[in-house]
């Protein structure tokens, strides 16, 4: 997993999740996945890739609540 990180440049936090703990906890079947998590702990999870577009307006939909 890291060399697809290095290999690809990415930025974000990326986890290995090996005994899929976090990922049922979440509901995540498979990646690519995103979780956000609001201050007040409510969590919205997204299966699949997201644009950059679709990213940038979750986290401005965040923001604002």
């Amino acid at each position: 997993m890291q060399d697809f990180v290095n290999e690809n440049g990415l930025t974000f936090t990326n986890i290995n999740d090996d005994p899929g703990e976090i990922f049922a906890r979440f509901g995540v079947p498979y990646q690519p996945a995103w979780v956000f998590i609001t201050k007040d702990g409510t969590v919205t999870t997204k299966i699949g890739v997201l644009s950059d577009l679709e990213l940038e307006e979750e986290l401005n939909r965040l923001a604002t609540n």
